[in-house]
């Protein structure tokens, strides 16, 4: 066989490839539709509210687990910062091992305790845990105690894809539940028994509560206030916050693999060679929400990955120890704004437009779509 014969029939794999790579990115949806989202009915609420009561404590105690090795980010930091400032619980961030917790797609924080040492403190187990998405949701550790937890009678809230390692634990069989859009298959075909709730940033069916995307943590944790200390004080965390209201009510039909999503993250992609590496300075009392909300956006445009600094670790407003990924001053890339004088709920909405303003619309809608984030 000659030369250009193999290299015709070369050619024509990569054509045929192409083709139908252009035809499979053509069969999706140009884009999601533009939705409102509709009111909860008030007993609906209600029955959540009285579902998230404290189940042992008047004081409750609040457990945020995640995996040493990758834990999201904005999961395990912001329910924690939100409930800190409440100061209506005990609050603490909780590994599997000893040693700091490795977030994705950026930073990394000192545990407040382990598992081992949690269950010595508390062997009565835990009022609430918190479960964030982890980039493994098999982890025996984690199932093992998250399950023991449940049995104690602890109230399990999976935070965006922690509903597939609360549905893992088997937690979820037989339930009303959800998940980040993007995963929701996934976890239907290994849960199969689970009654998926559309249009509901969370659900909660009996001492088990899951919730969409990223930034559903927020209304989540507000909600969880509501039922812990009451309306006034949610009111009041929420007003520290920037944030007007906090129920359940989502647009599930906004949120869908897409031609622009698909056609953004493969050319953002593609071009690797422009990646950039963002700097945030860490500085002593920041806010640990706001911080995660910058760090996670900027590190899902595939266009850049956010990067600390500081001379050590810092401890944030509310007690998070933020280990920087370089110590000393800062060499190399540009510096972005942490925002530190808005409110948290606003600095979400900063970044997206800094983000816009680098990288254009389309990318923004791809982090504002991995974030769940309705605008």
């Amino acid at each position: 066989m000659s030369v250009k014969m193999i290299s015709l029939g070369v050619l024509g794999l990569v054509a045929v490839a192409a083709a139908g790579w252009l035809g499979w990115l053509y069969s999706l949806p140009p884009a999601p539709p533009a939705m409102a989202a509709s009111v909860v009915p008030p007993e609906e609420t209600e029955a959540m509210l009285a579902a998230l009561k404290p189940p042992k404590r008047e004081r409750p105690v609040i457990a945020i687990i995640g995996i040493n090795d990758a834990t999201e980010t904005t999961d395990y930091l912001m329910p924690y910062g939100i409930l800190r400032r409440a100061d209506i619980a005990d609050v603490s961030l909780v590994a599997t091992q000893e040693g700091p917790v490795s977030l994705y797609p950026a930073l990394t924080v000192e545990p407040d305790t382990t598992i081992a040492a949690f269950d010595a403190q508390y062997p009565e187990g835990a009022d609430y845990v918190i479960v964030p998405a982890m980039s493994r949701d098999d982890d025996p550790v984690a199932l093992d105690w998250i399950k023991g937890q449940s049995a104690k009678g602890a109230i399990v809230i999976g935070v965006c894809v922690g509903a597939k390692v609360v549905g893992a634990a088997g937690l979820l069989d037989g339930r009303q539940a959800t998940t980040h859009w993007y995963y929701l298959t996934e976890l239907l075909k290994r849960s199969p028994t689970i009654e998926h709730v559309a249009n509901r940033r969370f659900v909660v069916d009996g001492n088990v509560a899951t919730t969409t995307g990223i930034t559903a943590s927020m209304p989540m944790m507000l909600t969880l206030i509501e039922a812990i200390a009451g309306r006034d004080k949610a009111v009041e965390v929420a007003r520290g916050l920037g944030v007007d209201t906090w129920d359940a009510r989502h647009a599930s039909g906004a949120f869908r693999f897409n031609r622009s999503f698909a056609r953004t993250v493969i050319g953002n992609s593609a071009t690797f060679w422009t990646r950039e590496q963002l700097a945030i300075a860490l500085e002593e009392g920041m806010d640990e929400v706001s911080l995660a909300l910058v760090a996670d956006a900027w590190s899902r445009t595939y266009r850049s990955q956010a990067l600390t600094f500081a001379e050590g670790p810092i401890t944030s407003r509310n007690g998070a120890r933020i280990v920087p990924d370089r110590t000393g001053s800062w060499r190399g890339d540009e510096q972005v704004a942490d925002f530190s004088d808005a409110k948290p709920a606003q600095v979400l909405d900063a970044t997206l437009k800094a983000i816009e303003q680098r990288y254009g619309r389309r990318t923004t809608d791809v982090v504002a779509m991995e974030l769940e984030y309705p605008r």
